[in-house]
């Protein structure tokens, strides 16, 4: 019996899913990963004359210093995530969890509510790093955290925000609900709610047969692989299927590798032949 047959015995027997993303998961939606500083400048080309990298671009100071500069990074991604379909692979991941009375959990440290928008529900997605769909105030005012309606218009010429939000009560910038790096000032409230509806899930399917599929999680910042390995070993009947082009590499017991790109890899383990 072939990895792959294994796998889908695996999937076909389980009682429990937990689906953990990485920014691959949407590459093969037409979203960029943000791959070391090339592939970062190859998606936005201003950035690339600024000299910035994507830790220096996606700090909270530009939303105090340059707030035009910084809503022209965040809102250009806010409209790149509203326009995108997710791809294929996140229906059949749908279907599936469907196929287990809907006993799943995503854990996934992009910010792009892709699975929200592909149907998946949105009280079982615990989103580690924030959300680019909610805001809350540069200051933090009044430790509230609502939803991104907001219309950002940007000069891509320029790479400047013709508008962005400011806070109703403060009148601060305001700005996404994401953590950034050195970010002292995200809410995590929000976050923090998912995280105990995971851990609640969790507990509750500690002794089921578990499949753990990981999706594009990448080693530069492992927090998705960590979650995912973590699991795992402490879960005594879970299964880690990684899918990754590149980092497939697996080391502990019950992990399998699965070198394809995020549909590819989908596919190839969920398709029935």
């Amino acid at each position: 019996m072939s990895d792959i047959e294994k796998i889908r015995l695996m999937i076909e027997n389980a009682e429990a899913v937990l689906i953990m993303a990485g920014a691959g998961m949407g590459v093969d939606s037409g979203l960029p990963d943000f791959r070391g500083n090339e592939g970062f400048w190859r998606a936005y080309p201003p950035i690339a004359k600024l000299g910035l990298s994507f830790s220096e671009m996606a700090n909270p100071h530009w939303f105090e210093e340059d707030p035009s500069l910084a809503w022209a990074f965040y809102g250009h991604r806010l409209n790149l995530y509203r326009e995108t379909k997710p791809h294929e692979g996140f229906y059949m991941l749908l279907d599936l969890v469907k196929q287990k009375d809907d006993n799943y959990f995503i854990f996934t440290s992009n910010v792009d509510g892709q699975f929200q928008k592909a149907g998946f529900d949105g009280e079982k997605i615990y989103e580690v790093h924030g959300s680019i769909h909610y805001l809350q105030c540069t200051k933090n005012c009044t430790d509230e955290i609502w939803e991104n309606n907001e219309a950002i218009e940007v000069d891509m010429e320029r790479f400047r925000a013709l508008n962005y939000p400011l806070c109703d009560k403060c009148g601060a910038v305001d700005r996404p609900n994401i953590l950034m790096f050195g970010d002292w000032n995200w809410n995590d409230r929000r976050a923090m709610r998912q995280k105990r509806l995971y851990n609640t899930w969790k507990k509750k399917n500690k002794t089921k047969k578990m499949v753990v599929i990981e999706i594009g999680a990448g080693t530069a910042i492992p927090t998705v692989r960590i979650e995912g390995e973590r699991t795992t070993a402490r879960t005594p009947n879970a299964n880690l299927i990684r899918i990754n082009p590149r980092e497939s590499q697996v080391g502990g017991k019950r992990e399998y590798s699965v070198p394809l790109g995020g549909f590819e890899g989908i596919r190839a383990v969920l398709e029935k032949r």
